[in-house]
């Protein structure tokens, strides 16, 4: 088991756009029966190819190698065993939960089932695929968006939470209650969240995904971690992370280098992050001492994704397609 990390990443230069779709009705047919689980064991698999060994640096921090022949395929892990299968309209806005149930929170014709536990707290999100979203063939907006809303779930009215989606728009996952949670803001457009959106989405979809979404108490509905388990190009990934403001977290922990905090008229701390283009001294970065800096040696150090041609880290980096950008 990977454990989760200590530096939470931002991607100020990308915004994934988390939406949902009416679920027109629940599958009659329900094909797995294997029970819930609380936690999820990782285990990852390698391809020998130039893109796998792509994803094995990008992901180094969260990917175990194991067998391919096990991971690759779809399994199913879905049991309605103590939970009442309900179906809800994909576009509801009005926040509630029903206790103990499950719902499909796939558009269309996609099985992604969410559950919920006795307070009405979503806990548990599983698919056996995640199918990308397809603007050509389904009705999506000019957002890329199902519905032009989402649901009102206690917490979002929040001025730093968004109504964050467990499997993004993009993803296939609909706007209604069982889909959404309050979610940090910038987590959620820029942190985690949207660095596992977006990544699944270049690899075209993935397998035997699984969210797993704990709460401080069990009278809220803000969680305060994710744990998100899924297989993409023969690799299992394993992604954890608070439902905090990454840029502030990693500052307050010194993980930023130069980023600072002073207190404004309110008392309340903000945080200075670091001037991307300012040299460094790269031997604090490089921690080998082999005069390169990985990607992985540069998220350790606080940087976030991607490093820019423009950043003092970029000629000790290896920008493979000559695109400007490492870690994209």
């Amino acid at each position: 088991m990977i454990k989760g990390r200590k530096l939470l990443w931002t991607m100020s230069s990308i915004l994934l756009l988390s939406g949902c779709t009416p679920t027109e009705a629940v599958t009659e047919e329900i094909k797995a029966s294997s029970s819930i689980e609380s936690s999820v064991e990782v285990a990852s698999v390698p391809t020998d190819t130039e893109e796998s060994k792509e994803i094995e640096e990008v992901y180094s921090d969260s990917v175990v190698p194991s067998d391919a022949s096990e991971s690759a395929e779809p399994q199913s892990s879905v049991s309605f065993d103590g939970y009442t299968l309900i179906e809800v309209y994909g576009g509801d806005l009005s926040g509630y939960r029903t206790a103990n149930v499950v719902v499909d929170i796939g558009f269309g014709d996609r099985e992604y089932w969410a559950y919920t536990n006795e307070y009405g707290q979503l806990v548990r999100v599983v698919a056996a695929e995640i199918i990308l979203q397809d603007n050509a063939t389904e009705p999506v907006n000019s957002e890329g968006r199902y519905y032009d809303d989402e649901a009102k779930v206690p917490g979002t009215e929040n001025a730093n939470l968004d109504e964050g989606h467990v499997i993004a728009d993009s993803l296939g996952g609909v706007a209604n209650a069982y889909n959404i949670t309050p979610q940090d803001s910038v987590l959620n457009r820029h942190g985690d969240q949207a660095y596992m959106e977006r990544n699944i989405v270049q690899a075209g979809g993935a397998t035997n995904f699984e969210a797993i979404i704990t709460y401080p108490d069990t009278t809220t509905q803000v969680p305060s971690y994710y744990k998100y388990t899924y297989t993409i190009n023969g690799y299992q990934v394993v992604d954890e992370f608070q439902n905090v403001n990454p840029d502030e977290y990693n500052a307050a922990q010194g993980l930023t280098g130069e980023a600072s905090s002073t207190p404004d008229s309110s008392g309340i701390a903000t945080f200075a992050a670091p001037t991307e283009t300012a040299g460094g001294d790269v031997s604090a970065v490089d921690t080998n001492g082999n005069g390169q800096v990985t990607i992985q040696e540069a998220k350790n150090a606080g940087y976030a994704m991607p490093i820019y041609s423009n950043h003092w880290l970029y000629p000790y980096m290896d920008d493979r397609d000559g695109d400007g950008q490492v870690g994209e």
